[in-house]
């Protein structure tokens, strides 16, 4: 693979959380029941970072939950025969709750999906926000994000890799071709 393009450094990953987070705050008038959900794996350090800035703001800590979709992906078999699922804490009344559900990158809306069918399983919102660092198009599913931070047309050839301090060591998000 080879690195087409870089598209988000770290500070324009960090203006685009500061927009993300005061459209959260601004669509929902305030920050009174939101619970921001982070998809395993980059989402989780995408939805802390988003709360760590409300809370800068608002004076109001947000709680940040974890939700791994593994089991609930309609292409399990095609990921791999035996899929490892970690267990992960879930152990948070989201009934009533504004549930902003927050991934890095949203391609097909298979992730999306999977996601909400989990949080359903876990209680009944009052409703569901869907906030991506960056969407890449090529929608399968009738899944559209409330809050992106950057929107960039890619082809089915790219990839679109967000990389976060936290996991990868650097704040980047690149294109690269499959050749």
């Amino acid at each position: 693979m080879k690195t087409k393009s870089n598209i988000l450094d770290e500070k324009s990953i960090g203006r685009a959380i500061t927009r993300i987070s005061h459209e959260i705050v601004e669509k929902n008038k305030g920050v009174d029941d939101i619970v921001l959900v982070g998809i395993k794996t980059r989402g989780i350090p995408f939805a802390k970072r988003i709360a760590k800035k409300i809370q800068q703001f608002e004076g109001v800590e947000i709680p940040v939950l974890t939700l791994d979709i593994t089991l609930y992906r309609d292409d399990l078999t095609e990921v791999d025969d035996k899929p490892v699922v970690e267990s992960t804490e879930f152990h948070y009344d989201i009934t009533g709750k504004i549930i902003v559900l927050v991934d890095d990158v949203l391609y097909t809306g298979r992730t999306a999906r999977a996601a909400l069918d989990a949080l359903v399983d876990k209680g009944r919102p009052e409703k569901i926000q869907l906030a991506v660092l960056i969407d890449r198009g090529h929608r399968e599913l009738p899944i559209r994000p409330d809050f992106v931070g950057k929107n960039v047309p890619t082809s089915r050839e790219e990839l679109v890799n967000v990389s976060f301090k936290e996991i990868d060591d650097k704040d980047e998000v690149t294109i690269t071709e499959l050749v």
